[in-house]
Protein backbone atom coordinates (compact mmCIF):
# COMPACT_ATOMS: atom_id res chain seq x y z
CA UNK A 1 0.00 0.00 0.00
CA UNK A 2 1.64 3.21 -1.22
CA UNK A 3 1.93 5.95 1.43
CA UNK A 4 4.77 7.81 -0.26
CA UNK A 5 3.26 11.29 -0.06
CA UNK A 6 1.92 10.92 3.48
CA UNK A 7 5.33 9.74 4.64
CA UNK A 8 6.93 12.84 3.14
CA UNK A 9 4.33 15.24 4.55
CA UNK A 10 3.35 13.68 7.87
CA UNK A 11 5.46 10.70 8.93
CA UNK A 12 3.70 10.55 12.31
CA UNK A 13 0.30 9.86 10.73
CA UNK A 14 1.89 7.62 8.08
CA UNK A 15 3.35 5.46 10.83
CA UNK A 16 -0.05 4.98 12.46
CA UNK A 17 -1.63 4.05 9.11
CA UNK A 18 1.06 1.43 8.57
CA UNK A 19 0.55 0.10 12.08
CA UNK A 20 -3.21 -0.13 11.49
CA UNK A 21 -2.60 -2.00 8.24
CA UNK A 22 -0.38 -4.41 10.14
CA UNK A 23 -3.06 -4.82 12.83
CA UNK A 24 -5.68 -5.66 10.21
CA UNK A 25 -3.35 -8.09 8.45
CA UNK A 26 -2.48 -9.92 11.67
CA UNK A 27 -5.96 -9.96 13.23
CA UNK A 28 -9.00 -12.15 12.67
CA UNK A 29 -11.71 -9.52 12.26
CA UNK A 30 -15.04 -10.77 13.61
CA UNK A 31 -16.77 -7.44 14.24
CA UNK A 32 -20.00 -7.98 12.32
CA UNK A 33 -20.24 -4.38 11.13
CA UNK A 34 -16.75 -4.26 9.61
CA UNK A 35 -15.36 -5.45 6.32
CA UNK A 36 -12.36 -4.95 4.02
CA UNK A 37 -13.00 -2.97 0.85
CA UNK A 38 -11.47 -3.69 -2.51
CA UNK A 39 -8.52 -1.60 -3.62
CA UNK A 40 -10.79 -0.09 -6.29
CA UNK A 41 -13.20 1.18 -3.63
CA UNK A 42 -10.26 2.53 -1.64
CA UNK A 43 -8.85 4.35 -4.68
CA UNK A 44 -12.19 6.03 -5.36
CA UNK A 45 -12.53 7.18 -1.76
CA UNK A 46 -9.06 8.73 -1.91
CA UNK A 47 -9.50 10.39 -5.30
CA UNK A 48 -9.56 14.04 -6.46
CA UNK A 49 -13.32 14.01 -5.97
CA UNK A 50 -12.60 14.94 -2.36
CA UNK A 51 -11.82 18.45 -3.67
CA UNK A 52 -15.33 19.18 -4.97
CA UNK A 53 -18.23 20.89 -3.23
CA UNK A 54 -21.58 19.76 -4.65
CA UNK A 55 -24.47 20.85 -2.44
CA UNK A 56 -27.82 19.95 -3.96
CA UNK A 57 -28.84 17.21 -6.38
CA UNK A 58 -27.37 16.28 -9.77
CA UNK A 59 -28.03 19.10 -12.27
CA UNK A 60 -29.45 21.24 -9.43
CA UNK A 61 -26.27 22.19 -7.58
CA UNK A 62 -25.42 25.32 -5.65
CA UNK A 63 -21.87 25.22 -7.06
CA UNK A 64 -20.55 25.26 -10.60
CA UNK A 65 -18.15 22.71 -12.01
CA UNK A 66 -20.21 19.65 -11.09
CA UNK A 67 -20.70 18.13 -14.54
CA UNK A 68 -18.55 15.05 -13.80
CA UNK A 69 -19.77 14.82 -10.22
CA UNK A 70 -23.35 14.72 -11.51
CA UNK A 71 -22.59 11.75 -13.76
CA UNK A 72 -20.94 9.80 -10.96
CA UNK A 73 -23.75 10.44 -8.48
CA UNK A 74 -26.41 9.47 -11.02
CA UNK A 75 -24.51 6.26 -11.77
CA UNK A 76 -24.48 5.49 -8.04
CA UNK A 77 -28.21 6.20 -7.71
CA UNK A 78 -29.05 4.02 -10.71
CA UNK A 79 -26.94 1.12 -9.46
CA UNK A 80 -28.52 1.27 -6.00
CA UNK A 81 -32.04 1.22 -7.45
CA UNK A 82 -31.23 -1.66 -9.79
CA UNK A 83 -29.44 -3.73 -7.17
CA UNK A 84 -32.17 -3.41 -4.54
CA UNK A 85 -35.25 -3.00 -6.75
CA UNK A 86 -36.32 0.41 -5.47
CA UNK A 87 -37.72 3.45 -7.30
CA UNK A 88 -35.46 6.18 -5.95
CA UNK A 89 -32.11 6.39 -4.19
CA UNK A 90 -30.39 9.20 -2.34
CA UNK A 91 -26.74 8.25 -1.99
CA UNK A 92 -25.58 11.33 -0.08
CA UNK A 93 -26.03 10.31 3.60
CA UNK A 94 -22.69 10.21 5.38
CA UNK A 95 -23.77 7.25 7.53
CA UNK A 96 -26.60 4.83 8.20
CA UNK A 97 -27.68 6.84 11.24
CA UNK A 98 -28.02 9.95 9.09
CA UNK A 99 -29.97 7.96 6.51
CA UNK A 100 -32.39 6.99 9.27
CA UNK A 101 -32.51 10.57 10.49
CA UNK A 102 -33.57 11.72 7.02
CA UNK A 103 -36.48 9.27 7.00
CA UNK A 104 -37.58 10.56 10.41
CA UNK A 105 -37.39 14.15 9.15
CA UNK A 106 -39.25 13.36 5.94
CA UNK A 107 -42.13 11.49 7.56
CA UNK A 108 -42.69 12.80 11.08
CA UNK A 109 -42.73 15.73 13.44
CA UNK A 110 -41.10 15.72 16.87
CA UNK A 111 -43.24 13.77 19.31
CA UNK A 112 -44.68 11.40 16.70
CA UNK A 113 -44.67 7.74 17.65
CA UNK A 114 -42.28 5.06 16.38
CA UNK A 115 -42.28 1.30 16.92
CA UNK A 116 -38.85 -0.31 16.63
CA UNK A 117 -36.65 -3.05 18.02
CA UNK A 118 -35.15 -2.39 21.45
CA UNK A 119 -31.41 -1.68 21.34
CA UNK A 120 -30.60 -4.27 24.01
CA UNK A 121 -32.47 -6.91 22.00
CA UNK A 122 -30.61 -6.22 18.76
CA UNK A 123 -31.96 -2.89 17.48
CA UNK A 124 -29.86 0.13 16.54
CA UNK A 125 -29.03 3.36 18.34
CA UNK A 126 -30.76 5.40 15.61
CA UNK A 127 -34.01 3.40 15.91
CA UNK A 128 -35.06 5.08 19.14
CA UNK A 129 -32.41 4.91 21.82
CA UNK A 130 -33.09 7.59 24.45
CA UNK A 131 -29.56 8.95 24.07
CA UNK A 132 -29.94 9.34 20.28
CA UNK A 133 -31.85 11.96 18.25
CA UNK A 134 -34.45 9.29 17.46
CA UNK A 135 -35.31 8.76 21.11
CA UNK A 136 -34.82 12.34 22.19
CA UNK A 137 -37.30 13.86 19.73
CA UNK A 138 -39.76 11.03 19.05
CA UNK A 139 -42.04 8.84 21.15
CA UNK A 140 -40.51 5.39 20.74
CA UNK A 141 -42.09 2.09 21.72
CA UNK A 142 -39.89 -0.99 21.48
CA UNK A 143 -40.39 -4.65 20.67
CA UNK A 144 -37.83 -7.34 21.41
CA UNK A 145 -37.00 -10.97 20.77
CA UNK A 146 -38.24 -14.10 22.50
CA UNK A 147 -36.30 -16.84 24.30
CA UNK A 148 -35.43 -18.39 20.92
CA UNK A 149 -33.77 -15.19 19.71
CA UNK A 150 -36.64 -14.49 17.30
CA UNK A 151 -38.97 -11.58 16.69
CA UNK A 152 -42.47 -12.39 17.94
CA UNK A 153 -44.57 -10.94 15.12
CA UNK A 154 -47.79 -11.42 17.03
CA UNK A 155 -46.36 -9.29 19.82
CA UNK A 156 -45.23 -6.65 17.29
CA UNK A 157 -48.79 -6.56 15.94
CA UNK A 158 -50.20 -6.28 19.45
CA UNK A 159 -47.94 -3.34 20.21
CA UNK A 160 -48.74 -1.67 16.88
CA UNK A 161 -52.47 -1.95 17.54
CA UNK A 162 -52.00 -0.58 21.04
CA UNK A 163 -49.67 2.32 20.27
CA UNK A 164 -50.67 3.27 16.70
CA UNK A 165 -47.19 4.34 15.53
CA UNK A 166 -46.68 6.59 12.54
CA UNK A 167 -43.53 4.69 11.58
CA UNK A 168 -42.52 1.06 12.14
CA UNK A 169 -38.84 0.12 11.82
CA UNK A 170 -37.61 -3.37 11.04
CA UNK A 171 -34.00 -4.37 10.63
CA UNK A 172 -31.37 -4.67 13.34
CA UNK A 173 -27.73 -4.40 14.30
CA UNK A 174 -27.68 -7.79 16.00
CA UNK A 175 -30.33 -10.22 14.79
CA UNK A 176 -29.31 -13.62 13.44
CA UNK A 177 -32.61 -14.77 11.89
CA UNK A 178 -34.41 -14.02 8.62
CA UNK A 179 -36.61 -10.92 8.81
CA UNK A 180 -40.18 -11.28 7.55
CA UNK A 181 -40.62 -7.96 5.75
CA UNK A 182 -44.00 -9.01 4.37
CA UNK A 183 -45.37 -9.57 7.87
CA UNK A 184 -44.07 -6.20 8.99
CA UNK A 185 -45.81 -4.50 6.06
CA UNK A 186 -49.09 -6.24 6.89
CA UNK A 187 -48.81 -4.95 10.46
CA UNK A 188 -47.96 -1.45 9.24
CA UNK A 189 -50.93 -1.39 6.86
CA UNK A 190 -53.26 -2.56 9.61
CA UNK A 191 -52.44 0.47 11.76
CA UNK A 192 -51.81 2.97 8.94
CA UNK A 193 -48.06 3.24 9.60
CA UNK A 194 -45.17 3.71 7.20
CA UNK A 195 -42.51 0.98 7.12
CA UNK A 196 -38.75 1.59 7.24
CA UNK A 197 -36.47 -1.39 6.64
CA UNK A 198 -32.93 -0.75 7.85
CA UNK A 199 -30.84 -3.41 6.09
CA UNK A 200 -27.44 -1.99 7.00
CA UNK A 201 -26.15 -5.35 8.23
CA UNK A 202 -27.70 -7.64 5.64
CA UNK A 203 -27.48 -5.43 2.53
CA UNK A 204 -24.87 -7.64 0.89
CA UNK A 205 -26.97 -10.73 1.51
CA UNK A 206 -30.08 -9.00 0.14
CA UNK A 207 -28.15 -7.80 -2.93
CA UNK A 208 -27.00 -11.37 -3.56
CA UNK A 209 -30.53 -12.77 -3.23
CA UNK A 210 -29.63 -14.73 -0.09
CA UNK A 211 -31.99 -12.86 2.25
CA UNK A 212 -35.54 -11.82 1.31
CA UNK A 213 -35.69 -8.27 -0.02
CA UNK A 214 -37.70 -5.52 1.68
CA UNK A 215 -38.24 -3.77 -1.68
CA UNK A 216 -41.78 -5.08 -2.33
CA UNK A 217 -42.93 -4.12 1.15
CA UNK A 218 -41.04 -1.20 2.71
CA UNK A 219 -41.81 2.44 1.96
CA UNK A 220 -38.20 3.24 2.84
CA UNK A 221 -35.02 1.16 2.82
CA UNK A 222 -31.86 2.46 4.46
CA UNK A 223 -28.45 0.87 4.52
CA UNK A 224 -24.83 1.47 5.22
CA UNK A 225 -22.39 0.53 2.49
CA UNK A 226 -19.47 -0.69 4.60
CA UNK A 227 -20.76 -3.89 6.21
CA UNK A 228 -21.74 -6.98 4.20
CA UNK A 229 -21.99 -4.76 1.08
CA UNK A 230 -18.19 -4.31 1.32
CA UNK A 231 -18.07 -0.67 0.27
CA UNK A 232 -16.85 2.60 1.83
CA UNK A 233 -18.17 4.01 5.10
CA UNK A 234 -21.44 5.74 4.23
CA UNK A 235 -25.21 5.44 3.89
CA UNK A 236 -27.95 5.20 1.26
CA UNK A 237 -31.71 5.83 1.42
CA UNK A 238 -34.05 4.17 -1.06
CA UNK A 239 -37.77 4.76 -1.28
CA UNK A 240 -40.92 4.60 -3.34
CA UNK A 241 -41.15 7.39 -5.91
CA UNK A 242 -43.90 9.19 -3.99
CA UNK A 243 -41.46 9.91 -1.15
CA UNK A 244 -38.45 10.87 -3.29
CA UNK A 245 -38.81 14.64 -3.01
CA UNK A 246 -39.37 14.57 0.75
CA UNK A 247 -36.33 12.34 1.28
CA UNK A 248 -34.09 14.50 -0.91
CA UNK A 249 -35.14 17.64 0.96
CA UNK A 250 -34.57 15.94 4.30
CA UNK A 251 -31.00 15.05 3.33
CA UNK A 252 -30.24 18.51 1.90
CA UNK A 253 -30.83 21.10 3.18
CA UNK A 254 -32.51 19.28 6.07
CA UNK A 255 -29.54 17.72 7.82
CA UNK A 256 -26.44 17.78 5.62
CA UNK A 257 -24.47 20.27 3.59
CA UNK A 258 -22.07 19.17 0.89
CA UNK A 259 -22.08 15.48 0.01
CA UNK A 260 -18.86 13.49 0.09
CA UNK A 261 -18.53 12.90 -3.63
CA UNK A 262 -15.36 10.82 -3.30
CA UNK A 263 -17.29 8.44 -1.03
CA UNK A 264 -20.25 8.45 -3.42
CA UNK A 265 -17.87 7.36 -6.18
CA UNK A 266 -16.62 4.58 -3.91
CA UNK A 267 -20.23 3.57 -3.22
CA UNK A 268 -20.82 3.36 -6.98
CA UNK A 269 -17.81 1.08 -7.39
CA UNK A 270 -18.96 -1.14 -4.52
CA UNK A 271 -22.48 -1.38 -5.96
CA UNK A 272 -21.04 -2.48 -9.30
CA UNK A 273 -18.93 -5.10 -7.53
CA UNK A 274 -22.02 -6.31 -5.65
CA UNK A 275 -23.85 -6.89 -8.94
CA UNK A 276 -21.26 -9.42 -10.16
CA UNK A 277 -21.69 -13.22 -9.95
CA UNK A 278 -18.57 -13.52 -7.81
CA UNK A 279 -20.17 -11.32 -5.16
CA UNK A 280 -23.06 -13.78 -4.91
CA UNK A 281 -20.50 -16.52 -4.27
CA UNK A 282 -18.85 -14.33 -1.65
CA UNK A 283 -22.16 -13.63 0.12
CA UNK A 284 -23.02 -17.32 0.13
CA UNK A 285 -19.65 -18.04 1.75
CA UNK A 286 -20.36 -15.42 4.44
CA UNK A 287 -23.39 -17.44 5.52
CA UNK A 288 -21.55 -20.78 5.28
CA UNK A 289 -18.75 -19.37 7.43
CA UNK A 290 -21.19 -17.99 10.00
CA UNK A 291 -22.97 -21.32 10.29
CA UNK A 292 -19.64 -23.12 10.65
CA UNK A 293 -18.50 -20.71 13.36
CA UNK A 294 -21.77 -21.02 15.28
CA UNK A 295 -21.68 -24.81 15.11
CA UNK A 296 -18.02 -24.88 16.06
CA UNK A 297 -18.65 -22.77 19.14
CA UNK A 298 -21.56 -24.97 20.22
CA UNK A 299 -19.42 -28.06 19.66
CA UNK A 300 -16.99 -26.52 22.15
CA UNK A 301 -19.78 -26.33 24.75
CA UNK A 302 -20.64 -22.65 24.30
CA UNK A 303 -24.09 -21.14 23.79
CA UNK A 304 -25.31 -19.12 20.80
CA UNK A 305 -28.39 -16.91 21.21
CA UNK A 306 -31.17 -18.65 19.28
CA UNK A 307 -29.01 -21.75 18.81
CA UNK A 308 -28.11 -20.90 15.22
CA UNK A 309 -27.62 -18.18 12.64
CA UNK A 310 -29.32 -17.63 9.30
CA UNK A 311 -27.17 -14.72 8.17
CA UNK A 312 -23.70 -13.29 8.82
CA UNK A 313 -23.67 -12.89 12.60
CA UNK A 314 -24.40 -14.46 15.95
CA UNK A 315 -24.20 -13.62 19.65
CA UNK A 316 -22.10 -15.78 21.93
CA UNK A 317 -23.90 -16.11 25.28
CA UNK A 318 -21.33 -16.28 28.09
CA UNK A 319 -23.66 -16.48 31.07
CA UNK A 320 -22.97 -20.10 31.93
CA UNK A 321 -19.20 -19.53 31.75
CA UNK A 322 -19.32 -16.84 34.43
CA UNK A 323 -17.40 -14.49 32.13
CA UNK A 324 -18.51 -11.08 30.82
CA UNK A 325 -18.57 -9.80 27.28
CA UNK A 326 -16.32 -6.88 28.16
CA UNK A 327 -13.61 -9.08 29.68
CA UNK A 328 -13.75 -11.75 27.01
CA UNK A 329 -13.65 -9.27 24.12
CA UNK A 330 -10.41 -7.99 25.63
CA UNK A 331 -9.07 -11.53 26.02
CA UNK A 332 -9.92 -12.32 22.41
CA UNK A 333 -7.95 -9.27 21.32
CA UNK A 334 -4.93 -10.70 23.12
CA UNK A 335 -5.17 -13.85 20.98
CA UNK A 336 -5.61 -11.86 17.77
CA UNK A 337 -9.39 -11.90 17.37
CA UNK A 338 -11.36 -8.64 17.26
CA UNK A 339 -14.99 -8.73 18.36
CA UNK A 340 -17.31 -6.56 20.43
CA UNK A 341 -19.17 -7.06 23.68
CA UNK A 342 -22.95 -7.24 23.27
CA UNK A 343 -26.00 -7.74 25.42
CA UNK A 344 -27.97 -10.98 25.39
CA UNK A 345 -31.75 -11.18 25.97
CA UNK A 346 -32.58 -10.40 29.62
CA UNK A 347 -28.92 -9.63 30.25
CA UNK A 348 -28.08 -9.37 33.98
CA UNK A 349 -25.08 -7.19 33.13
CA UNK A 350 -25.12 -3.54 32.07
CA UNK A 351 -24.66 -2.54 28.39
CA UNK A 352 -21.14 -1.43 29.35
CA UNK A 353 -20.25 -4.91 30.59
CA UNK A 354 -22.70 -7.37 28.91
CA UNK A 355 -22.93 -11.14 28.98
CA UNK A 356 -22.34 -11.66 25.28
CA UNK A 357 -20.02 -11.15 22.33
CA UNK A 358 -21.25 -10.39 18.83
CA UNK A 359 -19.42 -12.22 16.04
CA UNK A 360 -19.70 -11.79 12.28
CA UNK A 361 -18.03 -13.22 9.19
CA UNK A 362 -18.01 -10.62 6.35
CA UNK A 363 -14.40 -9.48 6.85
CA UNK A 364 -12.84 -12.92 7.24
CA UNK A 365 -14.80 -14.13 4.22
CA UNK A 366 -13.34 -11.28 2.18
CA UNK A 367 -9.91 -12.57 3.17
CA UNK A 368 -10.76 -16.05 1.91
CA UNK A 369 -11.60 -17.95 5.10
CA UNK A 370 -13.63 -21.11 4.54
CA UNK A 371 -15.63 -23.42 6.83
CA UNK A 372 -12.61 -25.36 8.08
CA UNK A 373 -10.92 -22.09 9.04
CA UNK A 374 -14.00 -21.03 10.99
CA UNK A 375 -13.93 -24.31 12.91
CA UNK A 376 -10.38 -23.48 13.96
CA UNK A 377 -11.47 -19.93 14.87
CA UNK A 378 -14.20 -21.42 17.08
CA UNK A 379 -11.62 -23.56 18.87
CA UNK A 380 -9.37 -20.54 19.43
CA UNK A 381 -12.30 -18.52 20.83
CA UNK A 382 -13.33 -21.36 23.15
CA UNK A 383 -9.73 -21.86 24.26
CA UNK A 384 -9.41 -18.18 25.09
CA UNK A 385 -12.63 -18.20 27.13
CA UNK A 386 -11.86 -21.36 29.05
CA UNK A 387 -8.19 -20.45 29.65
CA UNK A 388 -8.47 -16.68 29.92
CA UNK A 389 -6.05 -16.55 32.88
CA UNK A 390 -3.43 -18.85 31.32
CA UNK A 391 -0.76 -16.58 29.83
CA UNK A 392 1.12 -19.31 28.00
CA UNK A 393 -2.12 -20.79 26.70
CA UNK A 394 -3.15 -17.41 25.31
CA UNK A 395 0.24 -17.07 23.60
CA UNK A 396 -0.26 -20.43 21.93
CA UNK A 397 -3.71 -19.39 20.76
CA UNK A 398 -2.23 -16.16 19.37
CA UNK A 399 0.19 -18.21 17.28
CA UNK A 400 -2.73 -20.22 15.89
CA UNK A 401 -4.70 -17.11 14.93
CA UNK A 402 -1.64 -15.55 13.30
CA UNK A 403 -1.15 -18.72 11.27
CA UNK A 404 -4.69 -18.33 9.90
CA UNK A 405 -4.03 -14.68 9.03
CA UNK A 406 -0.86 -15.65 7.17
CA UNK A 407 -2.81 -18.34 5.32
CA UNK A 408 -5.22 -15.65 4.07
CA UNK A 409 -3.16 -12.46 3.56
CA UNK A 410 -4.82 -9.04 3.28
CA UNK A 411 -3.73 -6.27 0.86
CA UNK A 412 -0.47 -7.87 -0.22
Amino acid sequence: MNLEHIKQTDPVVAEQIELELKRQQDTIELIASENCTSLAVMEASGSVLTNKYAEGKPHKRYYNGCEHIDVIEEICQKRACELFGMDHANVQPHSGAQANMAVFMATMKPGDRVLSMDLSNGGHLSHGSPVNFSGLYFDVKSYGINEYGEIDYDDVRRMALEHKPKLIICGASNYSKIIDFKRFREIADEVGALLLADIAHIAGLVAAGLHPSPAPYAHFVTTTTHKSLRGPRGGIIMCKEEFAQAIDKAVFPGMQGGPLEHIIAAKAVALLEASKPEFKEYAAQIIKNAKALAQGLMDEGLDIVGGMTENHLMTLDLRKTGKTGKDMANVLEVVGITANKNTVPNDPQSPFVTSGIRLGTPAVTTRGFKEEDMTEVAKIIAGAIYASDNEQGLKNLRERSLKLCQKHPLYV
